[in-house]
């Protein structure tokens, strides 16, 4: 199976940027400066571009790599150098090939390098706005397939019946074998109200599906005010993005159903790929006045600890929805919250991801993305391919996922929402039984006692 955490104080780098669309999975990233000063493999200083580029990118590995598939070995690393910087690079071309091969040996799909074209639009603006089709990739680790985490809401894709965990076979009849992400996205992406088919394979049959590119406005968040059938009020909050407007609009969400007189919350994170590090933090604390949210682990060990800050809107009890297409920053929040005993999960385990990237600029204007870290849960636990297990399993039919649309989740046509009402339920009567949520008790050093 195929990133997101607070790297300020562990990079003393630039601001958090989140990579979303086509060229991955939403992660929370850090950009550094591109003006590095590196030595040469002799001690002097490489003026000879290509080199530098290539320098550049060894140095980043060899200083900030977190290997997570046991492929890096320094004295190995070094030994390439030695070799890479030996030979003449007529131009950037072979020197970018030399550099995607010296990358490629860490096997590590999400350690990366970008052309400078490419850079520029992994470089995405998180204002809410996308160009493209919809859709969220990742490379299978063990296949080495694309493969579609989730469809975007009220995208293309999504209206064309795209699914998580769809194959990519073919794209414009072009075979997808060996393909990177990377590459799957200059074939993807291009005008808008142009078009372009998927192939995609999907229980061992493939669909071909064209789709019309399009601009994306994407609003994180849909609420509504449910009545249960016992009649409790029931809050229900669907996030489908961790984008620049998340937190915002998560806050004004929870006040209204506050004013309006919500018992109780059903928090809906199916199919949300993640997003932007901090949004998942704030939000984090909207609902948790005390504890540890996430940690991050260096291969120095554990570097960064965030927590909450005693801002929580609101202590009412609450139960979280998600599936196999909830990822990264879906995985932070939800993990957070499970471990402090805030709230329980109902659905199906999320998809594990759970390392951190940087992305770097270069000299030359390329860039690259560079596995630095993990993210641990509050209690520990390593999400990354593990994924979180809710508390409560519900799955979907198969004419379900084919026949529910936007308009039915968070309603009694939705077997899963159904699932999460009846366990809030629940909870609402242990609550009323003296039985509450105790913010005290959260476990503020989990994260150091392993």
């Amino acid at each position: 199976m195929p990133s997101p955490i607070r790297l300020g104080s562990l990079l003393r780098s630039g601001p958090l940027l989140v990579v979303l669309g086509l060229a991955g999975v939403a992660t929370a990233v850090t950009v550094a400066q591109p003006s590095l000063s590196l030595p040469s493999a002799s001690g002097g200083s490489i003026t000879d571009s290509p080199k530098e580029v290539i320098d550049q990118v060894w140095q980043i590995v060899y200083r900030d790599f977190l290997d997570s598939s046991v492929s890096y070995s320094p004295d190995r690393w070094k030994q390439l150098r030695r070799q890479l910087l030996a030979k003449s690079y007529s131009g950037t071309g072979e020197s970018y090939e030399a550099i995607r091969g010296m990358l490629a040996s860490l096997k590590d799909p999400y350690t990366r390098f970008l052309d400078p074209k490419e850079f520029k639009e992994m470089q995405i603006d998180t204002s809410g706005e996308l160009l493209g089709v919809g859709i969220q990739l990742s490379l299978d680790k063990d296949t080495k397939e694309l493969t579609v985490v989730s469809p975007i809401e009220g995208t293309p894709a999504s209206k064309a019946g795209v699914q998580p965990q769809d194959v990519i076979v073919t794209i414009d009849g072009k075979s997808t074998k060996g393909m990177s992400t990377a590459d799957a996205v200059k074939l993807i992406r291009g005008p808008e109200g142009s078009k372009v088919e998927l192939g995609l394979r999907r229980k061992g049959q493939v669909l071909n599906v064209p789709l019309v590119r399009a601009r994306i406005e994407i609003n994180s968040v849909d609420t509504s005010l449910n009545t249960a059938p016992n009649g409790n009020k029931i809050g229900y909050i669907r996030l489908k993005q961790f984008n620049a407007n998340a937190s915002r609009e998560m806050r004004d969400a929870i006040r209204e159903l506050e004013s309006e007189g919500a018992q109780g919350y059903v928090l809906d994170l199916r199919s949300n790929p993640g997003g932007l590090l901090e949004a998942s933090v704030d939000i984090a604390r909207q609902w948790l006045n005390e504890g540890t949210i996430v940690s991050t682990r260096t291969r120095e060990g554990i570097r960064d600890v965030r927590r909450a800050t005693g801002s929580a809107i609101t202590d009412k009890p609450m139960v979280i929805l998600v599936n196999e297409g909830s990822a990264s920053a879906s995985e932070i929040l939800s993990g957070a919250l499970q471990d402090n005993d805030r709230a329980q999960l109902v659905g199906m385990k999320t998809f594990g991801k759970g390392l951190v990237q940087s992305v770097r600029g270069l000299a030359d204007g390329s860039g690259m993305t560079v596995t630095i870290a993990k993210y641990l849960t509050p209690s520990g636990r390593d999400i990354h391919q593990n994924g979180i297990e809710p508390d409560v399993q519900a799955t979907m039919t198969e004419d379900e996922i084919r026949s529910i649309t936007a308009d039915d989740l968070g309603t009694g046509r939705d077997s899963q929402y159904r699932v999460a009402e009846t366990t809030l339920i629940r909870i609402l009567g242990q609550a009323s039984a003296g039985q509450t949520y105790d913010p005290t008790s959260a476990n503020l050093l989990s994260a150091f006692q392993r």
